[in-house]
């Protein structure tokens, strides 16, 4: 049972949200923090445990859904899924409880992402099976993690184009700055300067210690039900207006024909083909920036700017509150925490609300990304 985009477009809406607090390390199992989080968006909509009957997680973890469900006391689950993509499945959790909203299998779905820091090494190439396949092409090139993959994007975008670490700077400048107005962000009270970034230690040259994310724990929800029912919640509603995913043949990471045209471009062609607006009317974004790279990169497949422009697309404080796209207003994964984007569905949300710590005046519609360079997702949302 399918449902078409025109069933789709806001018959759905986020009721709730909640998080813990974001830390290096905090002492709860990912269970625990996940049950925090999933109990502080239900309230936040005025939703009772028991009345829960769907839930999807991304990248379980400790946190696996039955394990939660019987952990705050749910009903009977009639729906249940689970987005083993990291970077690039926030969107993909709310998009599979809408969907099961939409065609009757649920009525109140909780998504949810909950992390804790992995201990161990990474895969080594000389490893054989224990490295994901494309690792096995790529590691014994040196690409290691996913930062050394980064780097050479960057570096081929930086020679394609002409961008300069001046314009990652202020990638990186903008999302600080965002989290220096939120009290929750894990790096805020912490301003970045330009001579801070400029002489900060490589992680994977071009990109030095400030174009990468901080590792964090700590769990986001978000509750999704109908829009009919969202109307009765405590909270002003926020409606799923379109969703997508996006991955383009030949399925290699990161994207073997056409580098610089990775599964962000797939994702926004089918966003924007089912929803009745365009990049052009969104007020917010919230755009994954595990690495500062990938805001650019994104910035031009979701068509806020053409190939190649994405550099200069953020200047002059462009993704700053009263520029062009105010982007990534808590902080995003560079300064409120990263948890594989799930908390940039959290602060769309808010913005639509009109409740963000960056508030961006009369806020209606907003863009959330998932990550570029990996099987992706997008949602639009309006108030």
């Amino acid at each position: 049972m399918g449902a078409s985009p025109a069933t789709f477009k806001d018959a759905t809406a986020i009721a709730g949200i909640g998080r813990t607090a974001f830390a290096g390390r905090l002492p709860d199992s990912g269970r625990a923090l996940a049950c925090h989080a999933v109990l502080a968006a239900l309230d936040d909509a005025g939703i009772a445990p028991h009345e829960v009957d769907a839930f999807v997680s991304q990248g379980a973890e400790e946190a696996d859904e039955a394990e939660v469900a019987r952990s705050i006391g749910s009903g009977e689950i009639t729906f249940a899924g689970r987005v083993p993509r990291g970077g690039g499945g926030c969107c993909t959790a709310v998009a599979q409880l809408a969907g099961a909203i939409v065609t009757g299998r649920a009525s109140v779905g909780v998504a949810y992402r909950s992390r804790k820091q992995g201990g161990g090494p990474l895969p080594r190439p000389d490893r054989g099976g224990d490295a994901p396949v494309a690792d096995r092409w790529t590691g014994p090139c040196g690409p290691l993690r996913p930062v050394d993959e980064m780097g050479l994007l960057a570096r081929r975008y930086m020679h394609e184009y002409g961008a300069t670490r001046e314009h990652l700077f202020r990638v990186a400048l903008a999302c600080r700055n965002h989290a220096n107005r939120n009290p929750a962000a894990l790096l805020y009270g912490r301003p970045l300067t330009r001579e801070a970034y400029l002489t900060a230690r490589w992680i994977s040259e071009p990109l030095c210690l400030f174009d990468t994310c901080p590792a964090a724990e700590g769990a986001v929800a978000c509750v999704v039900v109908s829009a009919r029912r969202a109307r009765d919640c405590r909270r002003r509603p926020v409606y799923v207006h379109a969703a997508a995913q996006g991955l383009p043949a030949p399925h290699h990471r990161p994207g073997a024909v056409d580098p610089l045209t990775g599964p962000a471009w797939a994702a926004a062609r089918r966003l924007w083909d089912t929803a009745d607006f365009g990049p052009q009317d969104v007020a917010v974004a919230q755009i994954d920036d595990a690495f500062t790279p990938l805001v650019p990169l994104s910035l031009e497949g979701y068509g806020f700017c053409g190939r190649g422009e994405g550099a200069a697309f953020t200047e002059g404080g462009a993704l700053e509150n009263g520029g062009r796209l105010p982007l990534n207003t808590a902080g995003g994964g560079l300064g409120e925490a990263y948890l594989h984007g799930f908390n940039l569905v959290a602060e769309g949300v808010r913005q639509l609300r009109g409740t963000s710590t960056a508030q961006v005046p009369g806020a209606a519609t907003c863009l959330v990304t998932a990550g570029e360079g990996v099987p992706t997702s997008a949602l639009l949302l309006r108030s």
